[in-house]
């Protein structure tokens, strides 16, 4: 006959094994759960980085421009880097007809800053550019005449900066890439209705990809001419590159990828962008953007816009700046060719050589150009 205590204590023995049942089958569900939702995770990563692997693998363009200095150390030690952005509007990039490239814009990131800076040049800017049998172009013929490395190479000249990479975008597709992140914030800074665009002078709102790419076409209405545009096309690159940054637009990696498919060929590998992302993400903190402004010419009947060389100077230095690298007390040799009286020379020589006491925080570089150290 079993005391009452007996069966006290079978009571409490049986319910405390009921309890560690229950908590144990609690438990591993939730275990189950987590590993179910890693996994998931892992398989979704995995897609995401092989998709954009094979996407980047067909942006991919060597070319064979001039690097002053070598990008790979640059990367790998953390360092500024620069690239220029060229934007075409000839349709997809696989077209015969090269195009003039109507944005060109020089972007700086730098990690311990934590910022990018981004600086228009004028699509009517006169230059030298090399190798050409003229004297002097418009900035945006560089890459009609040469490709990349002519267009890197009469930057590179007329700033007297290096650039360490190129990007070509189509800017027909940027269409394609606003309506990939779910389109763009933007604060007009006119009124105007251009095609798709419809916006009010101080008025924030959201663009989709048609309004964005007339948005940032439109000249002629706007009173400052090309460089309302220059800045209207550098907001919207702001806020597209911000959007895009966001973890929140990581559910829609294929639409983004799929968006530069055709649209964008750049000389960054693969390693080099996911080394960029890792090391350099906390750059878009701050964006910041100036314009090399240049002043109204007419030359055997063709207008131009000329940078006097305090212009020059200023923009090298604020791009130098920004690299980290020594800042110059004069301009170049082939900074010289772009004025009214310049000799027309292909930048091959240069003899009057530039400041490289600088009071930059990078001088020893990897290589020397125009007198300079990078």
């Amino acid at each position: 006959m079993k005391k009452p205590n007996d069966q006290s204590n079978s009571s409490s023995r049986n319910g405390s094994t009921h309890f560690k049942k229950r908590s144990h089958k609690k438990l591993w569900t939730f275990i189950i759960i987590v590993l179910i939702l890693l996994t998931a995770g892992l398989i979704y990563l995995y897609n995401a980085y092989n998709s954009a692997e094979k996407t980047f693998d067909k942006t991919f363009q060597a070319g064979d421009t001039h690097k002053l200095r070598n990008v790979s150390s640059v990367i790998n030690q953390d360092k500024p880097f620069s690239v220029l952005l060229l934007g075409t509007d000839t349709g997809a990039l696989g077209r015969d007809d090269t195009g003039r490239t109507d944005t060109m814009m020089v972007v700086t990131v730098n990690p311990k800053k934590e910022n990018i800076s981004i600086t228009s040049i004028p699509r009517d800017t006169k230059v030298t550019v090399p190798g050409d049998s003229q004297p002097y172009e418009k900035i945006n013929a560089a890459y009609t005449i040469g490709g990349a490395s002519s267009a890197v190479q009469t930057v590179q000249n007329l700033l007297n900066v290096p650039i360490d990479f190129y990007a070509i975008v189509n800017m027909g597709g940027l269409e394609k890439m606003v309506d990939a992140v779910g389109g763009v914030e933007v604060n007009p800074p006119l009124t105007f209705k251009y095609g798709n665009a419809n916006v009010v002078k101080g008025q924030k709102v959201t663009l989709n990809g048609k309004q964005a790419l007339d948005y940032s076409r439109m000249r002629h209405e706007d009173p400052t001419g090309d460089y309302g545009r220059q800045k209207r096309q550098r907001e919207v690159l702001q806020k597209l590159v911000l959007k895009a940054m966001k973890i929140t637009s990581l559910p829609r990696y294929k639409e983004i990828l799929s968006s530069l498919d055709g649209n964008l060929k750049t000389d960054i590998t693969f390693n080099d962008m996911i080394s960029m992302r890792s090391r350099y993400g906390d750059a878009t903190h701050h964006i910041k953007s100036d314009t090399l402004q240049g002043e109204d010419a007419t030359i055997d009947g063709i207008d131009y816009q000329v940078a006097p060389e305090s212009e020059l100077l200023r923009v090298s230095n604020y791009i130098r700046k920004n690299l980290n690298l020594s800042t110059l007390s004069s301009i170049s040799a082939t900074q010289s060719t772009t004025d009214d009286n310049g000799s027309g020379t292909d930048g091959s020589t240069d003899t009057t050589g530039s400041d490289t006491t600088g009071t930059g925080t990078d001088t020893t570089g990897t290589g020397t150009y125009n007198g300079t150290s990078y």
